[in-house]
Order: C-alpha cells, then sequence, then structure tokens
C-alpha cells in the first residue's frame, strides 16, 4: 500500500442510522487506537487478529478507524483495514478485515467505514476489490451486496472452525 497516497486525514459524515444518531469521523487509525481496536476484533469475530497483526498495518492509508462521540469523549466504534495486492499490473484492492462495536451496529459506521475504504483503494490505483466473508454471516452480506459486492467463489474450510468463506469482488468507480 502506498503510505504517501494518504486521504485527508478526517471526514465527518452523517450516520445512516436512526434519527438523532451521533456524526462518525473516519480517520486514519493511530497507535493510542489499538487497543480499542483490538477489543472490538476480539468481541466480533471468532478468530480474531493478534494485537501484533493489527499492529502491522500502523502508517498504512486503508487502516482506518470510526470515532463516535458518547458522553465519555469520541470513541472507537468501528475500524477497517484495506490494501492493495498486485493483479496483472493493476493493483487490486482488498477489504481484510471490518468490524463494529455491538452497541454502535445499525448506525452507519459500516457502511460509513466501507465507503471511505473503497474510496481509499481507489484513489492508490485499484480497479476492483475483493473481500472474504464469512458465508452466514448475514448481515455483512446485506452490507456488501448494497456496495455492489457479488459472490465469485466459495472456499471450504476457510476459517480455522471449519467455517466456508465467500470470496465477494466489485469494480471500483468514481460513485463509490
Amino acid at each position: 500500500m502506498c503510505r504517501h497516497c494518504i486521504p485527508p486525514p478526517v471526514t465527518t459524515v452523517s450516520s445512516d442510522g436512526p434519527a438523532g444518531a451521533a456524526d462518525i469521523r473516519i480517520r486514519t487509525a493511530e497507535r493510542a487506537d489499538l487497543l480499542a481496536i483490538h477489543r472490538i476484533e476480539q468481541a466480533v469475530f471468532p478468530q480474531p487478529w493478534p494485537f501484533s497483526a493489527l499492529e502491522s498495518y500502523l502508517g498504512e492509508s486503508g487502516f482506518l478507524v470510526a470515532e463516535a462521540d458518547t458522553d465519555e469523549g469520541p470513541r472507537v466504534a468501528g475500524y477497517v483495514i484495506a490494501d492493495t495486492v498486485p493483479n496483472h499490473g493493476t493493483p487490486l484492492g482488498h477489504v481484510k478485515d471490518l468490524a463494529v462495536r455491538e452497541d454502535e451496529r445499525r448506525e452507519g459506521v459500516a457502511t460509513a467505514l466501507l465507503r471511505r475504504a473503497l474510496s481509499q483503494l481507489e484513489s492508490v490505483g485499484a480497479a476492483s476489490a475483493k473481500l472474504e466473508v464469512r458465508a452466514d454471516n448475514e448481515g455483512a452480506l446485506r452490507l456488501y451486496r448494497r456496495f455492489g459486492f457479488e459472490h465469485r467463489k466459495t472456499i471450504p474450510n476457510y476459517y480455522s472452525n471449519g467455517e466456508d468463506a465467500l470470496v465477494m469482488v466489485r469494480l471500483l468507480s468514481k460513485s463509490t
């Protein structure tokens, strides 16, 4: 990933959630965010990434957090990790990890994160993006389909507990 192709550091978007929901700020992840990110990772996924894997993406333009205001101040509501891989001369975007705190779901956090991640991937030259998702993760599948991702193949036993993954792909365009 191009460390020098960093999009604007903060984007504020209105929530897609219920009326009155707080605004969400999307920004590049910082070292101070890692503990909150790791806690979300552990709470959300049956086989969470280790802290060191999350830490290895610090400084990458596709490691983004959504920050929401609370009575105690701003907190990390969710995060996304996206980068590119070589693909016959044109980078292929890869959304590697996307998670939102349980109490921040259905507030537009994942939508805002994915929108910004896809825009970032396009800005570094990716013509398409892919991701892997658990075959039974209906909420994530709805989100990805809304963004135009299409199921391309199934990888049996992809996850360590034997669950299958669906590989989903979409073309990127200026209308992301």
